[in-house]
């Protein structure tokens, strides 16, 4: 695939930035960290923090300390020294507004073509449904778990993520993996690898689809363009605006 014209006005209907709404912090519970802050208690003001969507500042221990017990904390005081040092080194109204910050747009990518694909009209059914499902197109309705659960259960793909959608043609089973790559580098050439590990899952039973956009397309010299022009037969990899074409292909 080569970028032609309108491609990015396309894509934009599909990934739409929107303004970007902030996140809100309960009064109770901004009235309990500002108590906390301001009796400098360092062991309540992290643990309140980590009750919030959002920790005010970077650091790689966080999500640790979220999905362990607080006992954590007690165990670790010279780490509840480190962060709380710098929380309270910071002005109060920068550290709730840096608690309130707004999603940043990469990690909406998701959401937004789930919410795409349902806008297409094509029918999303559940898994009894689904299954039974002939003559047309179909998609598996049902949460990221009941998806991963299909995919790994029924259609034997062993997959350690989600899929981002399953389909169904006629008799045939689609998984497709959607990844919007809006910079080269980090993150982002992760991302493709969890798309190429899809499409060269050999047994998975189904046709197995990377939806790839952004500027992998372009044709640079960037290992991860080089890699999906080089991508074998019957590895698929397409953009999302060339997905229904693809789907109703397979009739």
């Amino acid at each position: 695939m080569t970028y032609s014209d309108g491609y990015l006005d396309g894509l934009s209907k599909i990934y739409t930035p929107t303004k970007e709404e902030k996140r809100t912090i309960n009064y109770d519970v901004e009235n309990r960290i500002k108590q906390a802050y301001e009796n400098k208690n360092k062991m309540a003001l992290i643990k309140e923090l980590l009750k919030l969507e959002k920790f005010p500042i970077k650091d790689p221990y966080i999500a640790f300390l979220r999905k362990g017990d607080e006992t954590f904390l007690e165990r670790n005081p010279e780490t509840v020294e480190r962060i709380s040092s710098k929380l309270l080194s910071m002005d109060f109204d920068e550290l709730i507004r840096l608690s309130e910050e707004p999603k940043e747009f990469n990690r909406q990518l998701g959401p937004m073509f789930k919410n795409w694909l349902k806008k297409l009209g094509y029918p999303f059914l559940v898994e009894d449904q689904f299954t039974n499902f002939r003559g047309g197109i179909a998609f598996l309705d049902g949460s990221d778990k009941k998806l991963g659960k299909f995919a790994n259960e029924k259609l034997k793909c062993g997959l350690d993520k989600t899929p981002d959608f399953i389909a169904k043609v006629d008799d045939k089973f689609v998984i497709g993996e959607a990844k919007f790559l809006t910079d080269f580098g980090g993150h982002q050439d992760r991302q493709f690898e969890d798309a190429l590990k899809l499409i060269r899952n050999k047994q998975c039973k189904a046709i197995r689809v990377a939806v790839l956009d952004g500027v992998l397309w372009l044709n640079t010299d960037n290992r991860i363009s080089r890699d999906v022009r080089q991508l074998k037969d019957d590895e698929i990899a397409l953009s999302a605006l060339l997905l229904e074409e693809f789907l109703k292909s397979l009739r």
